[in-house]
């Protein structure tokens, strides 16, 4: 019998790839994509090109139009503001929450954390050979750890997307060398804070890492 997982569906492979797209600037903001480009980028027919469209749109990243095509919704300074306060509010409650916790659940969350914090801290050691997008991943995947441990389904779910969100915002060159050491040190007080169980400390961690965000997003609030 043969017990191998089916692929991805083709709805699905030309989700991941519009998505991708958007999200990476490929497809700009105010760009019109048809479904026959999409459809040829992917290698599917038209319907399920017009299934994955229907689900981006559901998330706000593009807005269809009728035998025209999908208009790639620009970011606006509202969505900036929006997304840098939902942060703030969502990772210092969790991070509070994560400092709270006992001793053992903070140990395992520390060591979890200090893996991802080694990664990112390879990736500067690189210098020019460093991967940024394997940096870009390892922070996502720290600040979604301490999401996690609060056992908030529905929170990890709305971080995944505003970080989905903020990828669109940021400009090329915003990742420095200067800027991922300063991003290390941070994260490294938010990890101090939480194996610490000094649930103050984590939030005001937190505060001061968002707080950079903001600055270099631009963000109002």
């Amino acid at each position: 019998m043969d017990t191998t997982s089916p692929g991805p569906s083709a709805t699905d492979r030309a989700y991941t790839y519009a998505k991708d797209a958007i999200l990476t600037h490929r497809y700009a903001g105010g760009d019109l994509v048809s479904e026959g480009d999409i459809a040829a980028g992917v290698g599917v027919s038209r319907t399920p090109v017009r299934e994955a469209l229907l689900r981006l749109q559901a998330e706000g990243l593009v807005r269809l139009y009728p035998k025209r095509g999908a208009l790639i919704v620009p970011v606006s300074r509202e969505e900036v503001d929006d997304v840098v306060e939902t942060r703030r509010l969502v990772e210092a409650h969790t991070a509070g929450r994560a400092a709270e916790s006992g001793a053992e659940a903070r140990a395992e969350l520390a060591g979890r954390l200090e893996g991802l914090l080694s990664a990112m801290r390879a990736e500067v050691d690189a210098g020019e050979r460093g991967d940024k997008r394997a940096f870009m991943s390892a922070d996502r995947r720290f600040h979604r750890e301490i999401i996690a441990a609060s056992g908030n389904g529905i929170l990890v779910g709305l971080y995944d997307s505003l970080r989905d969100r903020q990828l669109r915002m940021m400009e090329e060159g915003t990742r420095t060398a200067a800027r991922m050491r300063r991003s290390v040190e941070e994260h490294q007080a938010i990890l101090e804070a939480v194996r610490d169980g000094d649930p103050g400390a984590a939030r005001a961690a937190v505060s001061v890492h968002l707080g950079t965000a903001a600055r270099l997003l631009g963000a109002r609030r």
